[in-house]
């Protein structure tokens, strides 16, 4: 057991019995020789990755029959901490059998999935997932030299959290959906950030090339300009636009009009407000709001506020507007 997977004794608690098993006795540790592969008429293929962020390595060794592509044999070397040995003994097991093309789909939740004694509890603590992503990343290399390619021609998209297999594409979407506004609301969503935290913000565990940070402060930017885009639109297409528009459209429309004319004024003060809904009710149609901070109990709120917040949307979007607070 390497010294550094033991801080004291509760932590074992947060290891599973497999993983732990495998820490000891590993079912797969050795190597495969360049003698042994061509007695069966197959190739070895040998590949190293190791982790600068922990100094971990691991070497994967592949006996490959070429005529099917198929892994009739495997076996690891890791130089590293227990986990990495667990990690790496677990994703040897998982690719034997398979095709090199069925191997390289094999990622580290697969290998993490697998070192479970349940599928609800983890196998590993937060800050040891980063040992499966490297058990994934030989995998990678190795289809790479068996095949003659570049291993990050595998990963067709651009992974932000590697522990959770969250791609950058992933997180625009999901932020834009449902309205993200927080890292901790990504993480609830998504996952992303809830394990090693390196893809958080600079600084983690190990440097990344996107953090979430940055992705969600990029991401609300663009949701900002689609929304002065929908406003504009709206006000030059004449107001008939606004009653024909979606639900969606209507609240990025009117939520434009607030930030461009209103939101900084009750900010100001304490306050805010959001959009609860929008129903057509002819021949009126009635935009829902409710106040937020010192807006609440502001006197102002149901007079003079709401006057310049219902004049702003009549005047842009359509002069059929109601605002109602709820």
């Amino acid at each position: 057991m390497a010294k550094n997977d033991l801080i004291g004794g509760s932590l074992w608690d947060e290891y599973s019995q497999k993983v732990q098993d495998l820490m000891n006795n590993p079912k797969n540790q050795g190597e495969i020789t360049e003698e042994q592969a061509q007695k069966n008429g197959h190739k070895l293929i040998v590949a190293d990755f190791g982790a600068e962020s922990c100094g971990d390595a691991v070497r994967l060794y592949w006996e490959v029959d070429p005529e099917t592509d198929k892994i009739v044999d495997a076996k690891f070397k890791s130089f590293g901490c227990g986990t990495a040995i667990a990690s790496s003994d677990m994703m040897v097991e998982l690719c034997k059998g398979k095709t090199v093309d069925e191997a390289v789909k094999i990622t580290n939740l697969d290998v993490e999935m697998a070192l479970r004694d349940n599928p609800e509890t983890p196998a590993v603590p937060p800050q040891k997932m980063h040992c499966s992503v490297m058990a994934y990343d030989v995998i990678k290399k190795a289809a790479g030299l068996y095949k003659g390619v570049d291993a990050e021609s595998f990963e067709e998209e651009i992974i932000v959290c590697e522990c959770a297999r969250v791609s950058l594409a992933t997180l625009k979407e999901v932020i834009k959906l449902n309205d993200l506004k927080t890292i901790e609301e990504i993480t609830d969503y998504t996952k992303a950030g809830g394990f090693c935290k390196s893809c958080i913000k600079p600084g983690g565990h190990e440097e990344r090339e996107y953090y979430l940070v940055d992705i969600l402060a990029d991401t609300r930017k663009e949701m900002d300009e689609e929304k002065m885009k929908a406003a504009a639109d709206a006000s030059l297409s004449g107001n008939a636009n606004f009653e024909e528009m979606t639900l969606v459209q209507q609240i990025k429309a009117v939520d434009a009009i607030i930030d461009e004319n209103i939101r900084q004024f009750l900010v100001m003060d304490g306050g805010d407000m959001e959009i609860i809904d929008i129903k057509k009710n002819d021949p009126f149609i009635d935009i829902y709001i409710r106040y937020l901070g010192a807006c609440s109990g502001c006197a102002s709120s149901a007079t003079g506020t709401l006057y310049a917040i219902e004049s702003s949307l009549k005047e842009k979007l359509s002069d059929k507007i109601r605002v109602l607070p709820i």
